[in-house]
């Protein structure tokens, strides 16, 4: 909560009121810290408000009617982007999948974790029966391995590796999606709903970081 009051120079009971406005409206949501529990974070559903402003528009009159298309949108040069994540077995490789699928190539997208591991067989499920992609032949990647390499954007995904994440070469974009694992040693065909979930946030996630990263380097 301090870094938004920082951030929006207003006083906590303030900030805390327009945020639970914003929840009961469904535009905000929040989780807490997987790694302390301590923090929470706050995120905006970016579909949400699409969907509102292209209702709007389409109310006031047909010529405003909205049709936002994110993943669609064409990058003017390609970009370097990198997804972190613990283990790096689920999240970040089905990122950095749907990163280069979306983007049709247009972004070179890397992943690897502080703890690596080899990839989930949901992770691969998922990736194949829902997008076409093969992901298994990914292998696990530690982060060192990206030491001193400058990217557009640099995504942890997950709240314990953003606290480890060394300081990255040049001046990317530090980005924080605070997903939960879907990994959770439970068997594959419990965990297999979770996947789905995970898989459709980041889709819809990286559909509107291409975006971000085309309006970043157009300028």
């Amino acid at each position: 909560m301090h870094e938004l009051t920082g951030r929006v120079g207003e006083a906590q009971n303030l900030v805390s009121y327009h945020l639970a406005r914003l929840r009961n409206a469904r535009l905000v949501s929040s989780r807490q810290s997987a790694a302390d529990r301590r923090d929470t974070y706050y995120g905006l559903d970016l579909a949400r408000f699409g969907a509102l402003l292209a209702a709007t528009g389409e109310a006031l009159h047909p010529g405003l009617r909205l049709a936002p298309v994110p993943g669609d949108t064409a990058l003017a040069a390609p970009a370097r982007v990198l997804f972190l994540c613990t283990g790096a077995s689920a999240r970040s490789p089905m990122a950095a999948a749907l990163a280069r699928l979306h983007s049709r190539g247009a972004v070179q997208a890397s992943c690897a974790g502080s703890h690596p591991r080899p990839v989930h067989p949901n992770a691969v499920r998922i990736m194949r029966e829902i997008y076409g992609l093969d992901l298994s032949g990914h292998e696990p990647v530690h982060m060192g391995a990206f030491a001193g390499q400058t990217f557009d954007a640099v995504i942890t995904l997950c709240d314990r590796v953003r606290e480890v994440c060394p300081e990255p070469a040049g001046r990317p974009d530090m980005i924080h999606w605070s997903l939960p694992n879907p990994a959770t040693g439970e068997p594959d065909d419990i965990t297999y709903p979770l996947f789905q979930q995970t898989a459709a946030e980041l889709s819809n996630r990286v559909g509107y970081l291409i975006a971000g990263l085309a309006a970043r380097l157009s300028t």
